[in-house]
């Protein structure tokens, strides 16, 4: 049984933060404290003067996602890759819609194939509904059963479900103890929008923004809080936050009394904004999401709502090529296909921008990145969290290294990350998933395949603290 022992780190653990060691045997951890008893064989790692957090999790990935027009260019081993060096050790994937009327299931058995022998770190998977019949709604107490205890819905695309469906959908899920993920924004306007700009040949990059307002994915945000509401306080998270009016309404809702109301942000929301979609030549097309960069005061916003709005750090991975793929919004915006890279940065990032800066608490970073995710998608404590018993998954992160971000350095299967040129201070030189490390000072040493499918509990029904 292989046995590491980390030493001497500022160890973060669910409501501490304590210069100790840190015993993992086999997979899990069996001890937190000092002068552990260990065997003669143990690999012993210095963290003195660095700190160690519980490995990420990131629970908002697209990883070989077919997006009609163009597949993501990280499958389950290279966006994996890519995770693991930047301090993640547990993904849950949002899968691709399947063909027109598939099962529930469909989905979930095609991505099976596509992480199995493949993903070097642990992986569950959200269920997608992109359509409500008596089937679906059996199944989603069947695949429950089997580990997959969230599901998608989303208000726009071509798999889109009607408020009714929603409503059904909100209403299995509190009767299963089920948390339902949506993707919220009013179909209806982004169309017209879309198709006056074109109509009016205004197609460049700088008429995303415009034709998915922030008012669009607010009104959505509102219309899901108060359908959970009427469904019982139904299990509600909102993914990618982007915009400031959204926030309040879900800050409202809370007000008032309504639980089990949870939201999402990305770092892409915190970092980047508008201006990007003016950039010189195609650069625009890189930063094409949905939904889009917002204002800075919309941001700002978002930083004041990690504090307590806001309660998980997600990625919302999706990348594509810009030469080949990015490039085919070049004359068209709507062309483009909608998604950026990330996975391997949040940690860096969030670190740098929200711990090294003073924005956040180095125990709040922990709990967005790592134990939140955790808790409400079912698999705390056995993720996101120090303590004996737990997965031995561990970051450990020099404060102090400073690195330049660059396509170059990262392992992201994509020709550009959209961070290019930010300065990091703080960054993950060893991830250990499962009492193994598989990555040291950004070299990659695991294996494909040695990730492990999730099989994740119901939640707690009850407001992350």
């Amino acid at each position: 049984m292989k046995t590491i022992l980390i030493k001497n780190g500022l160890v973060v653990t669910g409501n501490t933060e304590t210069v100790c060691d840190v015993l993992c045997e086999g997979e899990k951890i069996t001890y937190i404290g000092n002068d552990p008893r260990f065997a003669a064989d143990t690999e012993i790692i210095d963290a003195a003067g660095k700190i160690v957090i519980p490995g990420g999790v990131d629970v908002h990935t697209h990883l070989n996602l077919d997006a009609g027009i163009a597949v993501a260019s990280d499958d389950f081993y290279t966006g994996t890759i890519a995770a693991a060096c930047g301090g993640t050790t547990t993904i849950v994937d949002h899968p691709a819609f399947g063909p027109a009327g598939c099962g529930l299931d469909h989905q979930i058995r095609k991505y099976h194939g596509f992480a199995g022998g493949k993903a070097v770190i642990d992986y569950g998977f959200h269920g997608v509904i992109q359509h409500v019949d008596e089937n679906v709604l059996a199944m989603m107490e069947a695949l429950a059963d089997e580990g997959i205890t969230s599901y998608k819905v989303y208000l726009t695309y071509g798999f889109k479900l009607s408020d009714a469906d929603v409503f059904r959908v909100l209403r299995r899920a509190k009767e299963l103890g089920l948390l339902i993920t949506v993707h919220p924004e009013n179909d209806g306007i982004i169309n017209l929008l879309r198709e006056e700009f074109r109509a009016a040949g205004k197609t460049e990059p700088r008429f995303h923004p415009l034709s998915r307002p922030a008012e669009c994915e607010a009104e959505a945000i509102n219309r899901m809080i108060l359908f959970a509401r009427m469904a019982g306080n139904a299990p509600l998270y909102i993914v990618h936050l982007s915009n400031r009016l959204g926030m309040e309404f879900i800050r409202a809702a809370r007000r008032e009394g309504q639980q089990n109301i949870w939201a999402e942000t990305c770092p892409q929301y915190l970092l980047l904004d508008e201006s990007r979609y003016s950039a010189p030549g195609n650069e625009g097309l890189k930063y094409i999401m949905c939904p889009p960069l917002r204002t800075d005061a919309d941001r700002e916003s978002l930083w004041r709502g990690l504090e307590s709005d806001i309660d998980t750090l997600a990625t919302d991975h999706c990348p594509f090529f810009f030469e080949t793929r990015k490039m085919s919004g070049k004359d068209d915006f709507t062309k483009c296909p909608s998604g950026a890279p990330g996975i391997e940065e949040r940690i860096p990032l969030m670190y740098s921008e929200g711990v090294a800066k003073k924005r956040i608490s180095l125990r709040r970073f922990t709990d967005l990145c790592c134990a939140n995710p955790a808790r409400l998608f079912g698999f705390y404590p056995q993720k996101g969290l120090i303590a004996p018993g737990s997965d031995a998954d561990l970051v450990i992160i020099d404060p102090d290294k400073r690195v330049t971000l660059s396509k170059k350095m990262l392992h992201e299967n994509v020709d550009y990350t959209a961070y290019e040129g930010f300065e990091v201070q703080g960054w993950p030189v060893c991830t250990i998933s499962r009492g193994e490390v598989i990555a040291r000072n950004g070299e990659f040493r695991g294996k494909p395949g040695r990730g492990k499918f999730l099989r994740r509990g119901k939640i707690a029904v009850a407001p992350v603290p």
